[in-house]
């Protein structure tokens, strides 16, 4: 099953659709969107993102209501909700990395060691965060990115959807409290009115050259 849709081309087309079609998205593909947006990095290999799939339209108007009405999430053929779990810094998780490395022979005995260590030593000092949600939300969110570009080169319309009650969220689908939900996804097909491109500013303007505002000369 291979993508329909240049990359380069899916990117620049991309945009968060409103208004779908209620035709569904073959399970062959839904499938391959899945498996390859899950391919995306994450640190140490923990993969703290889970998602729950909803197709039916009962779970659909379920959610809608805890999502302020939404009209994407019943008019979407299948929608995500888009959660990272906090249990991956747990012993028994983390063992379950190292066996998964040790089948792709990408973990020996001596990098095994290392990672027991290392991990919960950097979620103790977390130099770069200031809590475990943070941290793995910041790496779910690079699994949801993946998973909306590579939807779009399948054809696949995307929407991410910030706005939700996240109590009322984790309420009715049965979400532990150590699972936190960064966002909803709907995925489907475009219907009009389509949206026009907002624009991006200029690289020039978002990046900087060796320090923040300096002149960038690409």
């Amino acid at each position: 099953m291979e993508p329909s849709i240049n990359l380069r081309y899916a990117i620049e087309q991309r945009r968060a659709v409103r208004a779908f079609q209620p035709t569904p998205i073959p399970t062959v593909i839904f499938s391959e969107i899945l498996r390859l947006g899950m391919r995306a990095p994450s640190g140490f290999n923990l993969q703290p993102w889970r998602f729950i799939i909803l197709q039916s339209p009962k779970s659909k108007e379920k959610l809608k209501a805890c999502a302020f009405n939404q009209r994407q999430v019943t008019e979407a053929p299948v929608v995500l909700i888009c959660c990272s779990d906090r249990r991956v810094v747990e012993p028994e998780y983390i063992e379950s990395v190292i066996q998964l490395g040790r089948e792709q022979g990408s973990i020996n005995d001596i990098y095994a060691d290392y990672i027991r260590t290392a991990i919960p030593q950097a979620f103790e000092k977390h130099p770069s965060f200031e809590s475990i949600e943070t941290w793995t939300n910041r790496q779910a969110m690079l699994a949801v990115a993946h998973i909306m570009i590579v939807a779009q080169t399948y054809g696949v319309d995307t929407c991410p959807m910030e706005g939700f009650i996240g109590a009322q969220v984790k309420a009715q689908f049965n979400i532990p409290e150590a699972v936190d939900v960064c966002c909803l996804l709907a995925l489907g097909y475009a219907t009009e009115p389509f949206k026009n491109y907002g624009g991006r500013f200029a690289v020039e303007q978002l990046c900087y050259g060796e320090s923040y505002g300096g002149v960038w000369e690409g």
